[in-house]
């Protein structure tokens, strides 16, 4: 399973209706459970974003359906990176010389 990152920042809809996050957050894991994604963890944060999560999905495609479902409701903004264990840095690496 590949792991992304996506940080989150609320749209005017989703601050309106913040008392609900933390629901919202539960329904889109159980919403992406279906869709083949584990969300791994859901942060709240202060500063430049104001969440950040971590999911597992078998391909981009996957991950990309899923974050494009959470952003179709309207309550967040979205920025998603994929990231790389060091076991997976370590087959990516050895690729730089021939190996």
């Amino acid at each position: 399973m590949a792991t992304f990152i996506t940080n989150i920042k609320f749209t005017q809809q989703g601050i309106k209706d913040v008392a609900h996050t933390t629901k919202r957050a539960a329904f889109f894991k159980a919403e992406g459970k279906k869709m083949g994604v584990k969300v791994k963890d859901i942060y709240w944060t202060i500063g430049d974003h104001d969440g950040l999560l971590i999911l597992e999905a078998p391909d981009d495609e996957t991950a990309t359906a899923a974050i494009l479902h959470l952003g179709a409701m309207g309550n967040v903004h979205t920025t998603t990176c994929r990231a790389f264990s060091a076991a997976e840095m370590d087959k990516i690496v050895s690729k730089l010389n021939g190996g």
